[in-house]
């Protein structure tokens, strides 16, 4: 892929799961450590080289975010862009807005609740190397019950060959984290999605839409992998784990690739 690899980063949602901490303000802006919740996932992909950058949120605390971020700057971002999504409608939705920004090369999306500890450039470099499809981080989860309140794919001879949400029966040890990687096919495909359940555009649907076509890759993640937003046991605990140990730290990571 020789495009300029951009970012979009989502911090939408109502942030039900960490109520009463949300009643005020955005999951997203809430702290992790030292800075605000938000601050660690543009970090994250500034340190891995993505230049520009489109933030997706709503809600009635989405100005905060302009005030705290402003152009991006100080962030070390070189071009900043909003989108604000008017209701809950699902990541892959949320993800719609950023057409305009994204269409036109490959872009990396992230969910601004995750937290890693090692740098993403080498997934960054894996996906660049990729001739197109996508690309999407895995980190091994040791406990069956938390894995049936994620996703998570199966595997078969080093090739995701489905993507399953909240199994009863995990079919691997492994979840998949709120880090992906598209070409610029995914705007074709989240016009043709149909509401889940519970009435939203599921970002699932969008992965496992590339994984039938053969054309999704994985990067498991080495160290710690934390969603701050899963719930108030798990805000604290990557909060706890980053005042340690800080994240995103550029020490070299041990990634099994496919």
């Amino acid at each position: 892929m020789t495009n300029a690899l951009k970012g979009v980063i989502l911090a939408g949602g109502t942030g039900s799961r960490l109520h009463p901490l949300t009643q005020i303000t955005n999951k997203h802006l809430l702290p992790i450590y030292d800075r605000p919740m938000i601050s660690w996932a543009i970090e994250a992909l500034v340190n891995a080289g993505v230049q520009e950058l489109m933030l997706v949120t709503g809600g009635t605390h989405a100005g905060e975010f302009f005030r705290l971020l402003g152009n991006g700057h100080e962030h070390g971002v070189d071009r900043l862009f909003y989108a604000y999504q008017e209701k809950p409608g699902g990541i892959a939705e949320a993800l719609g807005l950023a057409e305009r920004f994204g269409r036109g090369g490959p872009i990396v999306v992230m969910l601004a609740d995750n937290v890693v500890e090692q740098s993403l450039a080498p997934a960054v470099a894996n996906f660049k190397a990729q001739e197109g499809g996508a690309r999407i981080l895995l980190a091994r989860i040791d406990d069956p019950e938390h894995l049936r309140h994620l996703g998570v794919p199966e595997l078969q001879e080093g090739r995701v060959v489905n993507i399953v949400e909240k199994p009863d029966d995990p079919p691997s040890e492994y979840a998949v984290t709120g880090i992906y990687f598209y070409d610029e096919q995914v705007w074709d495909v989240i016009p043709t999605l149909e509401p889940s359940g519970r009435g939203e555009l599921e970002i699932t649907d969008v992965n496992n839409w590339y994984v039938a076509q053969d054309a999704m890759e994985y990067d498991v993640l080495d160290g710690f992998w934390g969603d701050a937003g899963e719930s108030i046991d798990a805000y604290y605990e990557v909060n706890d784990y980053v005042r340690a140990n800080g994240a995103n730290r550029d020490k070299e990571w041990s990634t099994a690739s496919r």
